[in-house]
């Protein structure tokens, strides 16, 4: 049996998904349920990229459009998009993506650096580059997606 940090030279599985055209990845450890879209609640003076709130279950769950949160254009969604459940610190969050592609097995050191002409935007969420079957799925931080003092209003 493994500990911790010795397991992931072994390999994590990630979840894989798509937002446009672009495709990210994150612990499968972090995620607690995928479900298909419900239309949210809007929330006031919500930031733009918190789509609103759906009931889950009898709790409260803000919806992050993950595509505005990465400062990409979002779009309405529709039944085909996707909602990730993931629990970030203490919270719950559902992240609305286009749809879920793959379960990839990647150990650390396949892990590729970002380049250095990335905006510190893109910096403060992804973590790196994986090369996957000729395409390139980038490595989602869940931490910066929700800044703590926005955790605690949504």
């Amino acid at each position: 049996m493994m500990k911790g940090d010795e397991a992931l030279s072994e390999g994590r599985e990630l979840i894989a998904f798509r937002v446009g055209k672009q495709e990210f990845c994150i612990n499968v450890m972090m995620v607690r349920e995928i479900r298909g879209w419900t239309a949210a609640t809007a929330l006031p003076r919500a930031p733009r990229y918190v789509k609103g709130v759906i009931n889950l279950r009898g709790a409260v769950l803000p919806i992050v459009d993950l595509a505005v949160r990465l400062g990409m254009p979002g779009g309405e969604p529709t039944e085909r998009n996707v909602i990730i459940v993931v629990q970030i610190f203490q919270r719950q969050v559902g992240l609305l993506v286009d749809a879920v592609s793959d379960i990839l097995t990647a150990n650390d050191n396949i892990i590729q650096p970002l380049p250095d002409v990335t905006s510190e935007l893109v910096k403060s969420f992804v973590k790196g580059l994986l090369p996957m079957d000729g395409r390139m799925v980038s490595l989602i931080m869940l931490d910066n997606v929700l800044p703590v003092e926005e955790m605690e209003v949504a």
